[in-house]
């Protein structure tokens, strides 16, 4: 089963012309079909009915009734090999990252909407894994920051463009964007099947990874990770691997 993804374009500014490059990659439709008013991450009160181990810590909210969700760390999935759209490739792997302007592009074409209110609850400085996916190999690569906090993503208003949303208008924008920006590369490939192995394990003896998402829904390109869960995955770069 392919592991949709997402990303491209230069990044920032929304008054800046878009790049002449390649066009952004994105959620393949995957999951279109939840509902447009599903909570945002930030909003969401309700506990879930088992541990998801995504919830990192809750904060009351300003009015003193109920509770938000909190992440403070995340796991962004984009495609290094060539995949065509409408035309266009959407090919963006790590590489194409570090070769942007400073190093920074938006993440855009996002069209899932629990993808869509992660990549709204991210905040400034927050760290991300870039993770490889649909392709021969896919895992985690290397880590990248948030440098601009979510606004209007503009491929859903480019007729042209892949990811086009003609029922979004800029009154009332169904999409959004974030800026990230490259940190480094992890120490060493840390593949998926080496985050399985450990997360079977975990299962069965409740550690970090029992409840970790990549495993329960793979499909979704953003994706919260816990405290434990990051720390635990950069620890395996010292590790051989499995």
């Amino acid at each position: 089963m392919p592991w949709p993804s997402r990303k491209r374009s230069q990044a920032s500014a929304e008054d800046k012309k878009k790049p002449e490059t390649k066009q952004a990659k994105h959620e393949s439709h995957e999951e279109e079909e939840e509902e447009e008013s599903m909570p945002s991450a930030a909003e969401s009160s309700k506990p879930a009915k088992k541990s998801s181990g995504w919830a990192v810590k809750k904060e009351a909210s300003s009015d003193g009734q109920g509770s938000k969700q909190v992440y403070g760390h995340w796991l962004l999935k984009s495609e290094p090999e060539s995949r065509f759209e409408k035309g266009a490739d959407v090919k963006f792997g790590i590489e194409d990252l570090k070769a942007e302007p400073n190093q920074t592009a938006c993440w855009d074409g996002i069209r899932n909407y629990q993808a869509r209110n992660f990549l709204r609850d991210m905040k400034l400085g927050q760290e991300a894994f870039f993770y490889h996916s649909n392709c021969k190999d896919p895992g985690i690569v290397g880590i990248v920051k948030i440098v601009k906090e979510f606004y209007p993503d503009h491929t859903q208003f480019d007729k042209k463009d892949p990811h086009y949303d003609s029922s979004s208008n800029k009154e009332k924008p169904k999409w959004s964007m974030v800026d990230v920006q490259f940190v480094r590369m992890t120490k060493r490939f840390i593949p998926l099947s080496e985050l399985k192995a450990h997360h079977l394990a975990h299962t069965e003896s409740g550690g970090p990874l029992k409840n970790m998402l990549l495993f329960s829904r793979h499909r979704l390109s953003i994706q919260p990770l816990t405290k434990e869960e990051f720390e635990f995955i950069l620890s395996l770069e010292e590790e051989k691997p499995r």
